[in-house]
């Protein structure tokens, strides 16, 4: 049986991490022959994440010593993975975990060695998404065409699946929400297959917790630009 290491790393998010962890447990892993590792890593929150997590059993608790940033968290989530694949959740419910279902495939068929969950295959914004999250996202597509030679719909997507030990031997370097990007030039630099396959989005506004802002474009065009040759 194959074994799915879920990285979900967390920052105040008590309103939904119990509720997310629920649903990635009900996904129907097994029709696939793939066992969940489930890991949260909670980047210092001051509300009530890390307590919530401990109550749910099966699930693996990383508790950073000081907040770092998202690409931190991840990182220390890659570094406590033993999976042979790994994929990135984030702890809010904007994606939906049953989407696994439809990204595992290519990748243990071996027709991928990466697989993208991506918002915008064939279709635009979503009635709920602001615009400038809709235009950052689109935009950073065409960066990251222009600095890697690779166009993806969407670069941005929270949903990301790896065979472990791919990522887990890159030297990442970055903390920030620019994780993403440093992932995505280095993968495309060693000449790794990305695949994307439509998900679903149910995107939230700041109000609701939605932490990328501006500043991150700016971030994420100077991290394709840094990480373009690997």
């Amino acid at each position: 049986m194959t074994t799915l290491s879920i990285v979900i790393p967390a920052y105040n998010e008590e309103r939904y991490i119990g509720t997310l962890l629920e649903r990635i447990k009900a996904v129907d892993l097994a029709s696939l022959n793939v066992a969940p590792q489930l890991i949260v890593v909670d980047d210092c929150s001051r509300d009530r994440t890390a307590s919530i997590v401990e109550r749910i059993s099966d699930v693996q608790l990383v508790r950073m010593s000081r907040n770092g940033g998202k690409g931190r968290a991840v990182r220390a989530g890659i570094e406590a993975a033993t999976g042979d694949l790994l994929i990135i959740q984030d702890a809010d419910l904007e994606y939906d975990p049953n989407d696994y279902l439809a990204m595992l495939p290519p990748i243990l068929a071996r027709q991928a060695d990466i697989v993208y969950g991506s918002r915008y295959l064939d279709r635009g914004r979503y009635a709920n998404q602001s615009l400038a999250a809709y235009l950052g996202g689109r935009s950073l597509s065409v960066i990251g065409w222009l600095f890697t030679g690779r166009y993806l719909t969407d670069t941005v997507t929270a949903l990301k699946l790896f065979h472990r030990p791919d990522l887990a031997g890159l030297p990442l370097e970055t903390s920030g929400f620019e994780l993403d990007h440093e992932i995505t030039a280095r993968m495309l630099a060693s000449g790794k297959r990305i695949v994307e396959v439509p998900i679903r989005y149910f995107p939230r506004t700041k109000a609701e917790g939605k932490k990328i802002g501006l500043r991150d474009w700016f971030i994420a065009t100077r991290t394709f630009w840094t990480y373009r040759r690997g």
